[in-house]
């Protein structure tokens, strides 16, 4: 289980990673606010519908239990509304390279909440493996904070508390994934957390110019609803729940280079040597976190 667990988390950061250019696309021509309500519609649909097949005609066992109603609520609130709704707006105003580098700030501070919280047992090559890959995103980004932190872009900053806001919510959800299953936690944290953005974002959809996106722009969005949001959220939770939140955190450093690879081919995106050391740096840093330790650390029990 942890071999295909490992895997599926390589597997979903080379989703993730392909993700940041299609987003750039589906933003384009369809704008960010029509875009989020898009997603908080139909992935509510696509969830509890898989949830209906699976529970058949006793979906009312699946219903959380009165004393995690807060935590679910927390987790839509956190991870869905207001994450998302930051990283597509941060994602916009930003490229899809440096977005990606930005994001993976996520699991510093993932560790961080850990600690504090006492939620799972650190080892020494986790947190090691982890601020080496830091210090190559560091490396990448070098060369833009060079004339200056303004510089850096409102975009990029904006990313950066989504980050922070995405290890909240990966912490918060740990217990119920392990109680529920990553199906269960997705449509329950949805059903609190999407109606926010879609009254939010339902006047910008309904001015929207769907008329004019391309068959490539519809094609875009679906994958980047369907195929990254909708399945990888599920696969991240059951990822976590599997090898445990420190052990997965370090994965998401596998995504700036996916993400900077497609951005040159299909856009045009351009590197300097300080990006390729930064690169290799940061894959150093993947593998120490993964592979440093002869034993692995177990998931808590939540």
């Amino acid at each position: 289980m942890q071999k295909w667990a490992l895997a599926a988390g390589i597997a979903l950061m080379v989703v993730w990673g392909v993700n940041f250019v299609v987003t750039k696309v589906v933003l384009a021509q369809l704008g960010v606010a029509p875009f989020l309500f898009l997603r908080f519609l139909l992935m509510p649909i696509l969830g509890f519908a898989l949830l209906a097949g699976v529970y058949r005609h006793h979906i009312a066992k699946s219903w959380p239990k009165r004393e995690d109603l807060p935590r679910f609520v927390a987790a839509g609130l956190i991870g869905h509304t207001a994450h998302v709704g930051i990283v597509m707006w941060g994602i916009d105003l930003s490229t899809p390279f440096s977005s990606s580098l930005v994001l993976t700030s996520s699991p510093l501070f993932t560790l961080l909440i850990l600690a504090v919280l006492g939620a799972e047992r650190l080892q020494r090559r986790q947190v090691t493996g982890t601020l080496l890959a830091f210090a190559g995103i560091v490396v990448f980004l070098s060369d833009k904070f060079a004339a200056g932190f303004a510089r850096a872009g409102f975009g990029d900053l904006m990313l950066l508390l989504a980050a922070s806001l995405f290890s909240l919510y990966t912490v918060i959800a740990k217990p119920l994934v392990t109680k529920y299953g990553p199906l269960n936690l997705m449509c329950y944290s949805l059903l609190f957390g999407a109606p926010p953005m879609l009254l939010l974002t339902l006047n910008a959809f309904v001015d929207a110019p769907l008329a004019q996106v391309s068959t490539g722009g519809w094609f875009a969005t679906f994958w980047a609803i369907a195929v990254s949001s909708f399945v990888g959220w599920i696969a991240w939770a059951w990822i976590n729940s599997v090898r445990g939140i420190a052990r997965s955190a370090p994965l998401q450093y596998l995504m700036p280079p996916i993400a900077g690879l497609s951005a040159w081919l299909t856009l045009g995106e351009g590197f300097t040597w300080l990006k390729v050391a930064g690169a290799a740096v940061t894959m150093a840093g993947v593998a120490w976190a993964q592979f440093g330790a002869r034993t692995p650390t177990p998931p808590d029990a939540g």
